[in-house]
């Protein structure tokens, strides 16, 4: 039994804003290093099983990959709040995953969010 959540175009929206914390792989059958990380984020799913970890095959959900500007796979997205936080190519090893997701749960989402606003508010000037 998979601890993982296969993303659609249909489920995405509300599965992300109905969830705290999402990881998100992007990831297709024909992509060797997509298959070698699969496990490694199978297992961290198992252990972490408070947060949602879900799968886009950008394969079957062209429009997600496009729609998040995925231009190499296999990618790793975290959203919190419905702010993506993070966003890398490369599969990972297990304790760079681990780090990453000790990382993003200790995130300040307010300073986050603040942060965002300032951003905004520069590009506008």
């Amino acid at each position: 039994m998979s601890s993982t959540v296969e993303l659609t175009k249909e489920n995405f929206d509300q599965l992300v804003s109905e969830n705290e914390f999402v990881l998100i792989d992007f990831w297709a059958s024909w992509c060797g290093p997509c298959r070698q990380f699969a496990p490694v984020y199978e297992k961290a799913a198992e252990e972490n099983p408070d947060l949602v970890f879900g799968k886009v095959d950008t394969e079957a959900q062209p429009e997600l990959a496009s729609a998040f500007g995925i231009s190499s796979i296999p990618t790793l997205m975290i959203v919190r709040d419905q702010v993506a936080v993070f966003s890398q190519p490369g599969a990972l090893p297990a304790p760079v995953l681990a780090d990453l997701i000790g990382q993003a749960r200790e995130l300040d989402m307010d300073e986050v969010r603040k942060g965002i606003a300032d951003q905004e508010g520069q590009t506008q000037q």
